[in-house]
């Protein structure tokens, strides 16, 4: 296995030093971060589990139920990236925040994933904002504009980056497990979504400290 290049300072990370940080977080932190796939692998699961449902009504039920614990596993993967701890109103508010941003996000990727990739660039900083900056839910959603626009382009690359990492891996995960084991496609689907979502939403918190330092720099 290649090594990862060497960390490097937040306000000059590139997107590959970011998806690379954030595989070095994982690693560090596998055990809670193999927690955090738990609840995007149930709300896949319960979709998948939903399969002769009208297609309107899976997407209403991914934008709820699904959102919602996708949030929390959002929160506690910047809870994990902060190294804070985090009580229990924050963690609400910070859960409230990712269910409002990420709301959208199944319908856009319903259609193209850029929109959605575009969408929670710009405004998926919300939860590391509650987590480390303890702000209220508006101040936060313009915090995270904020930090989304000092850099959108790394923002948006970095978040595009990771997706392209975390599907290759999932297809290779998959087919590995397919023919050299005796896992059926949907099971090896599911641990594949297991063990990769976790890596996006370390790498959506960590990005919070690029764009930081960024808007830090600048001032």
């Amino acid at each position: 296995m290649p090594e990862l290049p060497p960390p490097a300072p937040p306000e000059t990370r590139t997107a590959g030093q970011l998806v690379a940080e954030s595989m070095r977080l994982y690693g560090r932190r596998l055990p809670v971060a193999l927690a955090l796939g738990v609840l995007p692998t149930a709300v896949m699961a319960a979709l998948v589990g939903l399969d002769d449902v009208p297609l309107r009504t899976r997407y209403a039920l991914a934008a709820t139920a699904g959102v919602a614990l996708i949030s929390i596993a959002y929160v506690g993967a910047a809870a994990v990236a902060s190294e804070r701890r985090v009580d229990a109103g924050t963690a609400f508010r910070a859960f409230a925040a990712g269910w409002l941003v990420l709301l959208p996000v199944p319908f856009l990727a319903g259609f193209l994933l850029l929109p959605a990739l575009a969408w929670f660039a710009l405004l998926g900083l919300v939860v590391p904002v509650v987590v480390v900056e303890r702000l209220p839910l508006r101040a936060a959603l313009g915090r995270a504009i904020t930090l989304a626009r000092v850099d959108y382009g790394h923002a948006l690359g970095s978040m595009a980056a990771v997706t392209i990492v975390a599907a290759v891996t999932a297809l290779m995960l998959q087919y590995l497990l397919i023919q050299f084991g005796e896992t059926t496609g949907g099971i090896a689907a599911f641990i594949a979504v297991f063990m990769l979502s976790p890596l996006l939403l370390l790498a959506a918190s960590l990005l919070y400290f690029d764009q930081e330092a960024r808007l830090s720099r600048r001032l």
